[in-house]
């Protein structure tokens, strides 16, 4: 009985969100990950919706590094590495990400979003501010939230409202700019190199998430940092392990070894929670591996983007984002549109998701579109003409 007014309350907010076209039905996948997949309601999908970049997550090497690993040390280490052992696998780990990024020293944590969660109470306090781009991923939000520090929104991606906001801040001690490398919903890369300049003039830090950069994005997939050349100029990485390199679970941050150190004595995220499993640890240093020995698939994987980008604005779709990504944002607008338009994909054998608000702002609703390095040129094409058939059949092109 108690629960019956919270229960009218919930369900009404549930009748508006499908009324609005908003409701967010999870498609249940029967299947490995992989450009091919199978869900409950059909066979054989063309996968366009994963951030399986690279292919790593039904990888042979990646699943013979976990299998050994979990023979060796069993399934899990039940507990936090400060309470229950650390392995050496994970030290391994964490030397091999500050070698693959040319930092000083690297943390793990059972995600990125624990590591953007607890960085900011762990580092900063009220005396200091935090300068935040306004389209940040939600776990950077949420830390933010977490911690004394003042907070300073700049628009999107724009330089002039940064430095304004540079200038809101002088009088803090310390005055950390925090941005997303690969806004994840438009595609768009974070001017790093521009941010860098102005923390150099402001005297701020600059700490970047390279969560859909890490494997994808610069010569060698070290994400916006090496593509703008920042590679040394920035304090602190924050990034994932379950995207491009195995599709898994896990996150770090590393950088300055002060800032490693300061997290490892007193960031509530790695103190207080389970941290990766030996297996999982293992498949991502097996990962690293195979990204640095086999450069052709970031080349492989730019063929497939800029085929995809190019054949579609030719077709008069509107596609987001940075060429220089993997993620192709094709805008729809409207969001009951877009979530028909993306069940559509779905009768044609192609997997899409279409995303709305909240995840976007209202009227910019988009099929987020991510090439990954194991789709054929024939995989892309089959896509662009699905999304060809559709958008003459709904008018969403001209036919």
């Amino acid at each position: 009985m108690k629960y019956r007014s919270l229960q009218t309350q919930l369900s009404s907010v549930l009748n508006s969100i499908r009324a609005d076209g908003l409701y967010k039905n999870e498609r249940i996948i029967t299947s490995p990950q992989s450009s091919i997949i199978s869900t409950t309601t059909h066979s054989s999908l063309l996968n366009f919706c994963s951030n399986n970049y690279l292919g790593l997550c039904n990888d042979p090497r990646i699943i013979e590094a976990a299998q050994k690993a979990i023979m060796d040390r069993g399934f899990g280490i039940s507990g936090g590495r400060f309470v229950c052992g650390t392995s050496e696998y994970h030290k391994m780990l964490e030397q091999e990400i500050s070698e693959f990024y040319e930092t000083e020293d690297t943390i793990l944590f059972a995600s990125c979003f624990d590591a953007n969660e607890t960085i900011f109470e762990t580092l900063l306090s009220e005396e200091d501010a935090i300068v935040s781009d306004r389209l940040n991923h939600a776990s950077i939000i949420n830390g933010i939230r977490l911690c004394k520090a003042s907070r300073h929104l700049y628009e999107f991606n724009n330089m002039e409202d940064l430095e304004k906001k540079l200038n809101d801040a002088s009088n803090a001690r310390f005055k950390l700019i925090v941005t997303d490398g690969v806004f994840s919903m438009d595609g768009e890369i974070s001017q790093v190199s521009k941010i860098c300049d102005l923390a150099d003039k402001y005297g701020a830090l600059v700490m970047v998430d390279e969560c859909h950069g890490t494997g994808v994005v610069g010569a060698k997939g070290r994400g916006a940092i090496e593509l703008e050349n920042a590679l040394h100029r920035v304090e602190i990485i924050n990034s994932t392990l379950g995207k491009a390199l195995g599709g898994a679970i896990g996150g770090f941050t590393t950088g300055k070894k002060e800032v490693v150190e300061v997290l490892r004595q007193k960031a509530k995220n790695y103190l207080h929670s389970n941290n990766l499993t030996v297996h999982a640890v293992q498949a991502y240093r097996e990962a690293i591996k195979v990204l640095k020995e086999n450069p052709q698939m970031l080349l492989k994987l730019n063929k497939n983007v800029n085929l995809f980008r190019n054949e579609m604005t030719k077709l008069g779709f509107n596609v987001l984002g940075n060429p220089n990504t993997a993620i192709c944002p094709v805008l729809l607008k409207d969001a009951r549109v877009t979530a028909e338009f993306a069940d559509a994909m779905l009768k044609e054998g192609i997997y899409v998701i279409g995303f709305s608000y909240p995840v976007v702002p209202k009227g910019l609703a988009r099929i987020r579109v991510q090439l990954s390095a194991i789709h054929t040129q024939e995989d892309v094409w089959k896509c662009i003409r699905a999304f060809e058939k559709i958008g003459k059949r709904t008018g969403v092109i001209q036919g």
